[in-house]
């Protein structure tokens, strides 16, 4: 059976994900023991509130080399929500610069939206080169919850990634696949089917 890790650093949606995880057929283990997180076939990095703070919960457990040996490896990571946005080179909030995990280009900064936070059902623009959506629709609904996103879409395309986008007022990257790196800004777990659909397409990626 697969083997994930949902990485407990002391933010997220830990169970919520462990149980959406799980519903792919997966053996899911939510830990903080880094050695575990390692060898899991697939590691899944949650995050909710404040990038700083989870920042913070990552450099204490120190779990940054770990997340990046894997990547290095080319071994699979998903990273969620603000899960997806410390895999950045920084993120912005109040006037603060905090340093990510730097394994994608950009800074993560406040939307400039009309209505903040981004909260509710809203499409995507799927890329037909999407691995993690391939065989959903173009326009398909996700959960989104968040006040900031990686508006530089172009940077990551700069570096071969594949990037999907969302627009609240402005575009920004909602799935980014690039190597063995896959980061949501939506819930999948929260995404009914469509969530579902991309969580099952990451695992039974894992064993190929």
């Amino acid at each position: 059976m697969t083997g994930v890790v949902v990485l407990d650093y002391g933010s997220g949606n830990l169970r919520s994900a462990e149980r959406a995880v799980a519903r792919t057929g997966a053996d899911v283990t939510v830990t903080d023991d880094l050695a575990l997180a390692a060898d899991a076939d697939g590691l899944v990095v949650p995050g909710v509130g404040a990038y700083a703070a989870c920042m913070a919960g990552i450099e204490k457990l120190g779990a940054g080399p770990m997340i990046a040996d894997r990547v290095a490896a080319g071994r699979p990571v998903l990273g969620i929500c603000v899960g997806m946005q410390i895999l950045f080179e920084s993120g912005v909030e109040h006037g603060v610069e905090t340093r990510g995990l730097g394994l994608l280009p950009g800074t993560i900064t406040r939307l400039t939206a009309r209505r903040i936070p981004h909260m509710g059902w809203n499409t995507v623009t799927v890329n037909p080169a999407s691995v993690l959506l391939s065989g959903l629709p173009t326009e398909t609904r996700f959960y989104f919850v968040h006040s900031y996103a990686a508006s530089d879409v172009a940077a990551l395309h700069a570096v071969g990634a594949t990037v999907t986008t969302a627009t609240h007022d402005e575009p920004f990257a909602a799935v980014v696949e690039h190597g063995s790196l896959s980061a949501a800004q939506f819930h999948p777990e929260k995404s009914a089917d469509a969530g579902y659909a991309l969580l099952r397409t990451w695992v039974a990626g894992l064993s190929s």
